[in-house]
């Protein structure tokens, strides 16, 4: 049984590093903690079908019916911008090739010189000068990269993200360059989404408990009073953070540099992104170019894959050995093992033609000597 090497076409995203999964082949690109994901979904999609069941055919015929329709409109709003964050490439950057990698070694060991024994080697910084402010390029030792300005290496997704903002387990995926914008209009459509659910519930209840009471109202309506929990305490948390990110957008600034301090720390050094002007920094986020991306996902390449071939016979007919030339000697010598000496002389015997095999040789008569005559030994005797 031998191996053989058999060539075969296969998409990139089968061997991109990293702990992402893909799915539709390659289009869809997700980390793989889901589960919340699964919950956000589950708690936007069952808040809404409770209000369309219990609030809007009460409200679209004692109130108006726009109401019902203007809630499609948010509720689709919202659940676009949901699965484009999260089923999108936020910006990933493609690690290095293994001579890609081993250059870049070169050059740090070439600039930092030898590094005495003990001694800790210099931080992995290379400087890069953004509007008359000198920013620092990290290396990133699992990509093998000096990565760009405002880029992070996610520990999640085990990937460094072209400005990255956050991991968010809530939509399943990094937000970063790329999905920023599709993050920040989810955050405030479900925003004007809670808040408008829980608003016409309040009035749901106030005007049927006008005619039929309180208590008859909630007995009617029994979703009426899950959906006014569920709204409320999400709603604090929605707000807050559209509210968070619109200070983030005005300043030009990510999540990520907000934590750090990146441009408000001990130094007070300035932020080299920012145009100082609310409006300009909100149109380059939310108005800006859309970046393609560089992973190239759906790509072909070509893999080496070791297949075991295995001897296949007819049906019907017994295997036929394969048989495998010698090129022993014939003579044994003293370079032949003993246990191998036998079989070459029968194989040499077995191979001799007959037109090679010399005559015998003719016997020699015997000798004449009283010892070899019977007759001649008893005449002795019998003189004697």
């Amino acid at each position: 049984m031998s191996a053989v090497m058999i060539t075969r076409k296969v998409r990139k995203w089968e061997k991109l590093p990293g702990k992402n999964t893909f799915c539709c082949d390659g289009r869809v690109m997700m980390a793989r903690q889901k589960g919340v994901f699964y919950l956000t979904l589950f708690l936007i999609v069952g808040t809404c079908a409770l209000f369309f069941a219990f609030e809007c055919p009460y409200l679209a015929v004692h109130l108006s019916p726009t109401i019902p329709v203007f809630a499609v409109v948010l509720f689709l709003f919202v659940m676009a911008m949901l699965l484009r964050t999260s089923f999108s490439d936020p910006g990933v950057l493609p690690r290095a090739l293994p001579e890609e990698a081993t250059f870049i070694e070169m050059e740090i060991e070439a600039a930092n010189g030898n590094v005495p024994a003990g001694q800790r080697p210099p931080p992995r910084i290379r400087n890069v000068q953004i509007n008359n402010q000198i920013v620092k390029l990290k290396y990133c030792y699992t990509c093998k990269i000096f990565r760009p300005p405002r880029a992070s290496h996610c520990s999640i997704c085990d990937n460094c993200v072209d400005r990255f903002d956050h991991h968010c387990p809530w939509v399943g995926n990094c937000v970063g360059k790329r999905n920023y914008r599709y993050f920040y209009l989810f955050t405030m459509s479900l925003s004007l989404l809670t808040i408008y659910i829980f608003t016409f519930d309040i009035v749901h209840v106030v005007m049927r408990s006008v005619d039929k009471g309180f208590l008859n109202t909630l007995k009617e309506t029994p979703g009426t009073v899950l959906e006014v929990l569920v709204c409320f305490f999400t709603l604090w948390s929605v707000v807050g953070l559209t509210g968070f990110h619109t200070y983030l957008i005005s300043l030009n600034q990510t999540t990520n540099e907000d934590i750090k301090g990146s441009w408000s720390g001990k130094n007070r050094v300035q932020n080299p992104y920012s145009h100082k002007n609310f409006i300009k920094n909100c149109c380059e986020v939310l108005c800006g170019p859309t970046y393609p991306s560089v992973l190239d996902r759906r790509g072909l390449m070509q893999e080496d894959s070791p297949v075991s071939a295995e001897p296949s016979f007819s049906s019907g007919s017994n295997p036929v050995p394969q048989t495998t030339k010698t090129t022993a000697p014939l003579i044994p010598n003293e370079h032949t093992p003993d246990d191998a000496k036998p079989s070459i002389a029968a194989s040499a015997e077995k191979n001799a033609s007959p037109k090679e095999e010399k005559p015998p040789a003719p016997k020699a008569p015997p000798l004449a000597s009283p010892e070899a005559d019977p007759e001649a030994s008893l005449a002795k005797d019998k003189t004697h």
